[in-house]
């Protein structure tokens, strides 16, 4: 039996699937959790880091409402680190492709959103929901990104891409810079040589797989805006 929602939360006490599932996660910020634990569990500092806008108080409380619905539990990792970390559900990763549609959704925005730089999760995940399979067509490569402390490895074959945290000690190529510079080359077009030439870039093993991945992730027209 599904609990009914804290007496202190707003409801829209409407049986339609659409509110009730504005009912667990349509809160401000909620969305946000749920995007920075699709990669894998993290502590509430870090959830901190990836969400710089909501304080404290208010990213506790979102917390307590996603373990409540059911979206998010709370465990302690095992010795030595014995650190409570927060991860989604079975049924809250079911999120993902959720997040995926609004994020195409989005980005057809006609109202360009401020350069306040993103998450290195949320880039990631920006970079899981454009990938063209058209693009990719014919390629067979794996990649490790090293973005600062980070390590994610790419693998494409097939028009299908597996881009997730970890390391790949066979890549192809290995890719070192900072989270804004990925998003700028691979998401509006920042070039690559320029990048290369101030540093901002490090590349080592196949440059032509690097060059070519960064081309896999076309962003949607923006639609008008209105008068």
């Amino acid at each position: 039996m599904i609990a009914s929602p804290p007496m202190d939360r707003r409801t829209y006490g409407d049986p339609c699937g659409v509110a009730r599932a504005l009912d667990a996660i349509g809160e401000r910020w909620a969305l946000l959790v749920v995007r920075e634990l699709v990669l894998g569990p993290k502590r509430f500092t870090d959830l901190r880091a990836g969400i710089r806008h909501a304080s404290s108080n208010v990213l506790a409380q979102r917390l307590r409402e996603l373990e409540h619905a059911g979206v998010v539990r709370r465990r302690k990792l095992p010795p030595p680190a014995s650190t409570p970390v927060y991860e989604l559900t079975e049924w809250g990763q079911e999120l993902e492709p959720v997040l995926a549609g609004l994020g195409r959704w989005g980005a057809r925005s006609p109202h360009r959103a401020p350069d306040a730089g993103m998450s290195i999760d949320a880039t990631i995940l920006a970079l899981r929901t454009m990938f063209s399979p058209a693009a990719a067509k014919g390629l067979r490569a794996t990649l490790a990104l090293h973005i600062g402390d980070d390590r994610f490895r790419a693998r494409i074959a097939g028009g299908r891409m597996e881009l997730e945290r970890g390391e790949a000690p066979a890549a192809d190529a290995t890719l070192r810079t900072d989270q804004r510079t990925l998003g700028a080359l691979a998401l509006t077009g920042l070039p690559l040589d320029g990048a290369l030439a101030d540093g901002r870039v490090q590349i080592t093993g196949d440059a032509a797989v690097v060059e070519r991945f960064l081309t896999l992730f076309p962003l949607p027209e923006p639609v008008a805006a209105a008068a």
